[in-house]
């Protein structure tokens, strides 16, 4: 069983980070963000319209009764 250290995980997890991660370019984030806005808005603009539409449609069925 290999023993625990910290100090040789916390050594390992920064080089991990400085050499073997690849981290984005600031035109890259802000590409990605506005996607990720965009999408957020267009499922936001559905969710708003089905909950529109099932008010609208519950309304309608309890005005039967």
């Amino acid at each position: 069983m290999a023993k625990f250290s910290i100090r040789e995980y916390a050594r390992e997890s920064y080089d991990e980070l400085i050499n073997k991660v690849s981290w984005p370019s600031w035109s890259e984030l802000q590409g990605s963000a506005v996607v990720v806005s965009v999408a957020s808005l267009i499922i936001a603009l559905a969710v708003y319209l089905m909950d529109i539409s099932f008010s609208t449609l519950l309304k309608e069925f309890y005005k039967l009764f």
